[in-house]
């Protein structure tokens, strides 16, 4: 049987309930995030669990968001001593002998999580700080659902959907600000939050930048985006070209906890390859107080 290796020229495949794991050093309460190569080889319902003990998180590879095998996907931990054992497993869902998730390519990076300012509530609003990005791969990197803010490859993020968003960088794609953003790619199956702190009954700005990251991805695209009890869509059309635009509205907090939401309404796939997922880019989210009139 022949095995795509989308980065490099070897590859491990893991057979039904096999691991593979390495031991690595770490600063003890850091907060990490692993990227590595993974796709299924030819069952659907194969998945790949990663593990930090006492950490562990299942990723379903059901989803190819690449039509050529070469998804990259993240994974954060935080670690709990000064050396820790990085576990990848087959949990064996697929009795095929043939068939395993295939693992090219691991690397690791320290994230150090930003923190709100005076002049904006939201952490790692331009997406700048996370994963690793692998210096052979073009096609970005999924961050997985369920991913709560404590362990988030993507600090100050919660990644809270059933599809995958994706990490992209300005290398690779086109940009609206700074050297990373987010590319809601699985329409509202993937959806993007944050958790601000706010005042009650005070009133707030919501600012944000959609656009398209120029990777063949065209069409009607609308960006939903929740605050509070307030609701705003951001529509945009895409010709593929790597414009922007910057919406924004207000929004009244009802609690000290504020909950931002964000995702596609639709779903996309690139016009070159309609096996590639794609969607609007999402960049610098803003919140400040309204000023008094």
């Amino acid at each position: 049987m022949y095995f795509a290796v989308a980065h490099g020229v070897h590859a491990v495949r893991l057979g039904n309930e096999a691991s593979i794991s390495q031991t690595i050093p770490v600063k003890n309460g850091s907060l990490y995030a692993l990227t590595f190569g993974a796709s299924r080889t030819c069952a659907q319902d194969e998945v790949l669990r990663v593990s930090v003990p006492p950490q562990t998180g299942d990723l379903p590879l059901a989803t190819l968001y690449s039509s050529n095998g070469g998804d990259t996907y993240a994974w954060g931990f935080r670690a709990n001593s000064n050396y820790v054992k990085v576990i990848f497993h087959n949990t064996g869902m697929q009795e095929d002998p043939a068939c395993g998730p295939l693992l090219d390519a691991v690397a690791i990076k320290e994230l150090f999580p930003p923190k709100p300012s005076r002049v904006n509530l939201v952490k790692n609003e331009g997406f700048e700080e996370g994963p690793h990005l692998l210096m052979n791969s073009s096609h970005g990197v999924l961050l997985p659902p369920k991913q709560e803010d404590l362990t988030s490859p993507l600090p100050g993020w919660i990644i809270e959907s059933l599809k995958a968003v994706k990490f992209i960088d300005s290398k690779h794609f086109n940009v609206p600000f700074g050297k990373s953003a987010v590319e809601l790619v699985a329409g509202r199956e993937s959806a993007i939050a944050q958790i601000i702190r706010t005042v009650p009954n005070k009133v707030y700005n919501l600012s944000f930048v959609v656009g398209d990251a120029k990777n063949g991805c065209h069409g009607s695209m609308l960006v939903e985006a929740f605050a509070a009890k307030t609701t705003s869509k951001a529509q945009f059309k895409s010709e593929g070209k790597g414009k922007f635009s910057t919406y924004n509205f207000q929004f009244t907090a009802v609690s000290d906890r504020t909950r931002l939401t964000f995702f596609s309404s639709f779903y996309h796939t690139r016009i070159d390859d309609f096996g590639s997922l794609c969607g609007p880019v999402l960049d610098e989210v803003r919140v400040f107080p309204a000023a008094k009139m």
